[in-house]
């Protein structure tokens, strides 16, 4: 990637990243996100119809912030949110059908989430995804979200630098997916047995960190955005997709797993924050990845704007309101937002989003 193009494109400050968010990005992300209700209200089952509604409801800030890599590439846009809010909503609305399934078949799961590995290929045919479960009439809902992403897909000029990357990370999403929702005294045994397929290449990662490394969609995004540009070399999408994987990703997901250990606590739902000693050793492994997620990115071209990220999503999950409800949070919180001023300024602005949507 040509470095003073990938710094032209990507905004250096949070200020500028904040204006384009607010005048650009999260409206694009709402219309879209309306055309898609709009579609998920006419899906004839009721169980799946109330699973698509409630996924954009509840997760709706997972498509806003995934919306920060077409803020990277104003000019892309047009490409950029229609997939990354088609993508994340496919992986929010089969979250919560698993979550919520009347099946527990791991077959059903995983033939649900070659959905995502279909809207990563141009070229492959949408199939039938419902065909092991019960609830199967969803209107074209599904598949239309699958062909949106191909859409956009092809309009990438990079793209083919970036798919195999793309694929990678998906496919590891779609294992965590299966894994975490089967039978609850199955899911540990087999978590353990996948980790043990890949610990070699991530020996510094614990089983839990590198499960919840493969629950974000981030990396994904990040090379869908540099797949707008038309010189992306294979080596440079392979450069990315280690930047951002595990430690970015990581991270991210371990930071949503944080915010909702109560909830899961609750609903007796599997948390990888839950597999620490105790909150100190909680807190220092976080750190880690904070650390080493920073350093990762300075690797990249416009290292700022991923610095940015990374501060970011510290300061979207820890202004949570979650994080004002459970004691051991907001330390572990407190922590994390020491000596970062520019977490501490995402923090507020992300602070004033909640309270303005709250009005």
């Amino acid at each position: 990637m040509n470095r003073s193009m990938a710094r032209r494109r990507a905004p250096a400050s949070p200020v500028k990243l904040m204006y384009r968010m607010y005048k650009y990005i999260l409206p694009e992300v709402k219309d879209e996100l309306n055309r898609l209700r709009a579609l998920a209200e006419a899906i004839p089952d009721e169980e799946l119809r109330a699973q698509a509604l409630a996924s954009m409801t509840s997760k709706e800030f997972h498509c806003q912030g995934g919306g920060v890599y077409a803020a990277a590439d104003l000019g892309s846009r047009h490409i950029l949110v229609p997939l990354i809010v088609s993508l994340q909503t496919i992986s929010d609305y089969l979250d919560n059908l698993c979550d919520r399934s009347t099946s527990l078949d791991s077959e059903d799961f995983r033939l649900l989430h070659q959905s995502m590995l279909d809207a990563v290929d141009p070229d492959a045919e949408p199939l039938d995804y419902y065909a092991l479960r019960t609830e199967r009439e969803d209107g074209g809902y599904l598949r239309e979200l699958v062909r949106t992403c191909q859409r956009s897909i092809r309009l990438l000029p990079g793209y083919k630098s970036a798919q195999l990357h793309v694929r990678e990370l998906v496919e590891l999403y779609g294992d965590l997916q299966v894994y975490k929702h089967i039978r609850k005294d199955l899911r540990e045994p087999k978590l353990l047995a996948w980790w043990d397929v890949h610990q070699n290449r991530y020996a510094h990662l614990r089983w839990n960190e590198f499960a919840a490394a493969t629950g974000s969609t981030l990396g994904m995004f990040m090379l869908f955005q540099a797949a707008c540009d038309p010189a992306l070399t294979p080596e440079q999408a392979s450069g990315i997709r280690g930047a951002y994987f595990p430690h970015v990703c990581g991270l991210h997901i371990l930071l949503d797993y944080l915010i909702d250990q109560e909830e899961d606590r609750l609903g007796g739902d599997l948390n990888f924050c839950n597999y620490y000693d105790d909150q100190s050793e909680l807190i220092k492994r976080l750190g880690e990845f904070v650390e080493r997620a920073r350093a990762d990115v300075r690797e990249l071209p416009a290292w700022r704007f991923h610095r940015m990220i990374i501060e970011g999503l510290l300061a979207l999950y820890l202004s949570d309101p979650k994080v004002r409800m459970q004691d051991s949070v907001r330390r572990v919180s407190r922590s994390l937002m020491r000596g970062s001023p520019m977490t501490r300024l995402f923090f507020w602005g992300n602070s004033v989003w909640i309270r303005k949507q709250q009005s």
